[in-house]
């Protein structure tokens, strides 16, 4: 017996099952097929897939319409057999020991369920119009979504309809609603991720009628959709890099300073700015020459991909010049051919180029003249392409820039070996930079490729992808979302997504303030890499003496921090962790985190929290809960789980380390030439509250590629333990058995030690009064130890 209140919810939630049915789809057969399961329906048929216990792979194949498979995001995966298939006369269950699928016979639906909760539905789910095909899923009411990759919309993305279309927005700041870098994918505050792998040009449609429905539109391919689940915030970013790929451990140079902008005239322009940077004590590890190495403007001479010897007579020298300085050469490329370059003949001889319907090749005007476009789909242009870059490659360029790779312009006419543009456009920077990943293996396998693009796919970060927000506004406006669209990317397995600091476009000035501040947040950031418009010198020896001063010391940061750097990127590598960690990963209990970014994590030590607004004095900064919080610069203390306002120097941006951290860093700031680990610091930053810490400091060659997995590489294990009156540290080697290894001197550094110890002990050796410092002031302790590969327990007393 029913109440009327009951009666009437049920009545609701009855006719909320029955609006959310496609009521024209029945259930008729199903059949299991190796690791594949079809459901056949009466309008085509469902293929189901376990990839593992914790992903689903459907794909619907309408019945009677011919697909297209445009599908490049997703890895192969092993085979999974591990699940089971049930049936009864009233719904039918695919089930692994996490994940499983509920497919209701009458009225049609599929469900997905995780360790017994739901997680997401089909709402109509596969509809079809003349000119659309959509897969329509149920969102509950209070979901936060992420995704739909780069874009400044706030941190909630729900609500919008998305373009996903890669272009360009050039300027802009506190709102784009389409970028460079566009991704079917959806992350949801359950702790979910949806992606639809369909490169084609589409929609993805998050609630924006209100009606809680997401809906994936496309006119061209296959509706082919994963579910991802999560068991907690990191869980789920490893298991949807496990199935779009992780991202290769760059060359250590990478995470060095990059003296860049639009552009270098000539080669003398090139070795004089990077001597104003050894004259200046900044440290640099790469220089990026833009369109002017292979013409002498910006008009007609794009896809000339050879050196102008008026402005660069000497390439060899200027390369052999800079790399004795331990300077990287890096070298723009697009994938135009115009009518006017040099190539243009070999182009059309070659059949390199996309064609139009009567297979000519498809040319048309754009802003630098009028053009061809490589088709990187086919394997001909690609290895026409690739042996360019190797030619290069063999002369001593240390890396590549891929510009304009979205395509900028792509006209829906033209055809590719595999299709048309608007099938292929938004896989089209994946596929070049796969074409250099590739022809890297290939042709320089102990070499790991720097390819810098602003346009990719999902899964790109898998051929080395180094992505950056695009032509943001030099304002205070264009520095604001960046944290936002990082955060972002991160989530959605891109780790490496950076900023032009600085900013690229706007006036005829540099605004000093901005530009220190920029800097300052890129110490923070994957790619420490200035760049500016061509009458703007984005690079620090050329601003004022006072904005200089600040930037080196951002600089100079960044460089000691390498080792702790570097260790992130052998973790994204393995794992797929972002570089930039929302707060909410660390704090998920906490939803009023799920909108937050003005503070972010770097790694599992930092909290760092930019400065975007001019004048500023003082800033609020959330200090997330579980943890104590030591102010980075000051050594101020502070407790978790609550804001606090910190005053404001010009000198750095607000930066505090979580209590039971270890930072590894390097005594010195020098290029990549002169780094070293054979003495380094190590700052151990104790908390009463945190019992037990451990830190895996990771290092290699800094170039050979799969180091790790070529057993190339060393640990330096620090762990940490705590009691009322002793502090346990222990330190340990673990070397693979190709790597020769050297003793370490450890500069020991503990932050918030209140008391000068009793005793100090190593391997219950006493450490003499004279051997090691109590900096009252500070509350600090500095001593040395040296390592070989035995271990060491350091026991301090109170």
């Amino acid at each position: 017996m029913r109440t009327p209140l009951l009666a009437f919810v049920w009545l609701l939630v009855q006719c909320n099952i029955a609006f959310s049915q496609n009521t024209e789809r029945s259930f008729l057969a199903q059949n299991r097929s190796g690791n594949e399961v079809i459901v056949m329906v009466t309008d085509g048929e469902y293929h189901i897939v376990p990839v593992n216990e914790q992903t689903f792979h459907v794909k619907f194949l309408p019945k009677g319409k011919e697909v297209r498979d445009l599908a490049f995001g997703a890895v192969p995966q092993p085979t999974f057999s591990d699940f089971e298939v049930v049936e009864n006369t009233q719904n039918l269950l695919i089930k692994t020991s996490g994940i499983e699928v509920e497919v209701t016979k009458n009225p049609f639906q599929l469900q997905f369920f995780y360790r017994g909760e739901l997680v997401t539905q089909e709402f109509n789910g596969y509809q079809q119009t003349d000119s659309l095909m959509m897969m329509s899923l149920k969102l509950e009411e209070d979901e936060i979504l992420y995704g739909g990759g780069a874009r400044v919309l706030g941190m909630n993305r729900r609500g919008n309809r998305l373009q996903l279309y890669n272009r360009a927005h050039y300027g802009y700041e506190t709102r784009s609603e389409l970028m460079n870098y566009s991704l079917p994918v959806v992350v949801s505050s359950k702790k979910y991720a949806l992606f639809f792998d369909n490169a084609s040009s589409a929609f993805l449609d998050l609630d924006s009628k209100g009606n809680n429905e997401l809906v994936f539109e496309s006119a061209f391919g296959t509706m082919n959709y994963y579910v991802v689940v999560g068991n907690d915030w990191y869980d789920l970013t490893s298991q949807f890099t496990a199935l779009t790929g992780r991202q290769p451990l760059p060359p250590r140079w990478v995470f060095g300073n990059f003296s860049s902008r639009f552009g270098y005239h000539s080669q003398n322009e090139v070795l004089t700015t990077i001597n104003k940077f050894f004259a200046d004590s900044i440290p640099v590890d790469a220089v990026i020459i833009d369109i002017y190495w292979f013409g002498p403007g910006i008009f007609d001479y794009m896809g000339n991909l050879n050196w102008y010897r008026d402005s660069f007579p000497e390439p060899q020298r200027m390369i052999d010049e800079l790399k004795s300085k331990g300077v990287k050469t890096v070298l723009v490329t697009e994938p135009f051919i115009l009518t006017t370059s040099d190539r243009w003949n070999e182009a059309v001889a070659n059949d390199i180029l996309g064609k139009d319907s009567a297979g000519n090749p498809y040319t048309y005007n754009f802003y630098f003249g009028n053009t061809g476009l490589i088709d990187a789909f086919k394997p001909k242009a690609a290895n026409w392409f690739w042996n360019i870059y190797k030619q290069f490659t063999s002369q001593g360029i240390g890396g590549w820039w891929g510009d304009l790779g979205e395509p900028e312009v792509h006209p829906s006419g033209l055809l590719h070996v595999n299709g048309s543009a608007d099938e292929v456009h938004n896989a089209y920077g994946h596929q070049w930079a796969k074409i250099i990943y590739e022809g890297y293996r290939n042709d320089f396998p102990n070499q790991r490729p720097f390819i810098l693009m602003r346009a990719g796919y999902a899964g790109s970060q898998r051929y080395g992808m180094i992505p950056w927000t695009g032509d943001v506004n030099r304002s205070w406006g264009g520095l604001v979302p960046q944290p936002e669209i990082s955060l972002q990317m991160g989530m959605q397995g891109v780790a490496y997504m950076h900023s032009d600091l600085g900013g690229f476009a706007g006036g005829d000035s540099i605004d000093n303030e901005l530009y220190a501040r920029w800097l300052q947040y890129g110490v923070f950031q994957p790619v420490y890499r200035p760049h500016a418009q061509e009458h703007i010198p984005s690079e620090p020896v050329f601003q004022t003496e006072e904005t200089k001063a600040l930037v080196k010391k951002s600089i100079d940061l960044r460089y000691r921090l390498k080792p702790y750097i570097y260790s992130m990127a052998f973790e994204n590598s393995q794992s797929g962790k972002p570089l930039m960690i929302p707060l909410f990963f660390n704090e998920p209990e906490n939803s009023t985190l799920l909108e937050y970014s003005d503070a972010y994590m770097w790694g599992d030590a930092f909290l760092v929290s930019p400065v975007k607004e001019r004048g500023k004095t003082q800033q609020q900064v959330y200090l997330p809960a579980n943890s104590n919080w030591t102010n980075f610069f000051t050594g101020e203390a502070h407790t978790g789980g609550a804001e606090v306002t910190v005053d404001l120097s010009i000198n750095h941006i607000p930066v505090f380390v979580k209590g039971g951290s270890f930072i590894p860093m390097v005594p010195k700031a020098t290029n990549e030439q002169n780094y070293s680990l054979c003495e380094f610091d190590m700052h151990y930053y104790v908390d009463d509250e945190q019992k037990s810490s451990a830190y895996r400091l990771y290092n290699d060659d800094g170039k050979t590629p799969d180091s790790f997995e070529k057993r190339m590489y060393e640990f330096v294990e620090f762990k940490a333990t705590q009691s009322d009156s002793t502090l346990v540290l222990k330190i340990d080697m673990v070397v693979g058995e190709n790597y020769s290894v050297e003793k370490k001197l450890v500069n020991m550094v503990l932050h918030n030690i209140r008391n000068e110890p009793k005793e100090i002990l190593v391997n219950e050796t006493i450490v003499e009064g004279t051997d090691y410092i109590f900096i009252e002031s500070d509350n600090r302790i500095h001593f040395k130890i040296e390592l070989r590969q035995e271990p060491k327990k350091i026991e301090i007393r109170f």
